[in-house]
């Protein structure tokens, strides 16, 4: 093992990629075919795998997924309507670039939030930062933030976020706060961020869970004309033995 000043330099300085990588060269014996620029390629290189590491494991652990979900699981053999061109296209992000949204819609347990998830894991992985929120959950931390004074800041916090995961949307109409905070968060995203939103309700329903008018009309406006919209059909794959998506043991960056 190498033993010299470069190292406890390198590591005094945050650059611990570099300096494992020096460690693993000089163990090398092929390495010493290797030129200067080469050796400091190869270094160069380590330490930016080891940043873009630790910056996908800190979106991840901020966006707070429900499922440890990757693309590369997704089962597409199951009988749910899951159209693999649209959702691979998807998994490119450039509709998170674009501030466009997604919409999944389907019966109870046919994987929409699970394939949010992977959606959200992959936009972790290009430096999306990203944030998953069960609906009646979050409304209810709005509600608690309005009543002592973090309303603001928590209404910034979200709006910040590059993709929003609002997950369960429906089936009990919105209350007049409710209306108004959607509203607002669907606002502070117009052409700056993007939302995943799933339903169990069609979204030629959304109008009526809403309630008030002309909040609808503003809000759903905002939404659907800028949408991907997945339709899921078929039965609870709960129920079909064997046939749902693999739970991921761990994170890890491509």
């Amino acid at each position: 093992m190498l033993q010299h000043p470069s190292i406890d330099q390198l590591r005094e300085l945050g650059l611990n990629g570099m300096c494992q990588s020096l460690q693993e060269l000089a163990d090398n014996p092929d390495a010493k075919s290797l030129d200067h620029l080469e050796w400091l390629g190869i270094l160069l290189e380590h330490e930016l795998t080891a940043r873009r590491q630790k910056r996908f494991e800190l979106r991840a652990r901020a966006a707070k997924l429900r499922h440890p979900a990757s693309i590369e699981d997704v089962d597409f053999r199951a009988p749910r309507a899951l159209s693999r061109k649209l959702f691979l296209a998807l998994s490119n992000c450039d509709w998170i670039r674009e501030h466009r949204h997604c919409i999944f819609t389907g019966p109870a347990g046919i994987g929409k939030s699970w394939l949010a998830c992977a959606l959200g894991f992959k936009a972790c992985r290009e430096n999306f930062s990203v944030l998953y929120q069960r609906l009646p959950r979050l409304f209810t931390a709005l509600a608690l933030a309005r009543a002592d004074g973090r309303y603001p800041k928590l209404m910034r916090q979200l709006a910040r976020v590059r993709l929003l995961i609002i997950d369960d949307w429906g089936p009990e109409q919105l209350l007049p706060d409710q209306q108004r905070d959607l509203l607002e968060i669907v606002e502070d995203r117009y052409d700056r961020g993007s939302l995943i939103i799933t339903s169990q309700l069609p979204v030629n329903r959304w109008h009526e869970l809403i309630g008030n008018p002309t909040l609808a009309d503003a809000i759903l406006d905002r939404i659907i004309h800028n949408a991907y919209r997945l339709e899921l059909t078929g039965e609870s794959m709960r129920k079909q033995r064997g046939v749902r998506e693999p739970v991921w043991p761990s994170p890890r960056a491509e």
